[in-house]
């Protein structure tokens, strides 16, 4: 159970670092699976599977931007993200100084 915990720490962590990239990856992710899925559904037009397709993805899109919004509510709430901004500012703060 402990390497699982750290394991999801480690993921959550990532996902904390790297938001934008994470809902663009699931954005493309949605896409490709939504078309997959209306291309085995022989009675619909092309247009009409674009569509779907695009629509999945929004919806899944603004699933993502809302977990995103809800980890940094609660990173902002528990001062992590105040922990992270304090870090990143020294490092800058010290390649200035070289």
């Amino acid at each position: 159970m402990g390497e699982e915990k750290g394991k999801i720490e480690a993921l959550r962590e990532w996902v904390v670092e790297h938001k934008l990239r994470t809902v663009g990856t699931l954005w493309a992710s949605g896409i490709v699976g939504s078309m997959a899925y209306n291309w085995s559904q022989p009675n619909m037009k092309t247009s009409v599977k674009i569509i779907h397709a695009r629509l999945h993805a929004q919806a899944l899109t603004l699933a993502a931007l809302s977990g995103a919004a809800i980890v940094e509510y609660y990173d902002h709430k528990s001062g992590a993200k105040t922990e992270r901004v304090a870090k990143f500012l020294d490092l800058k703060q010290n390649q200035h100084k070289n």
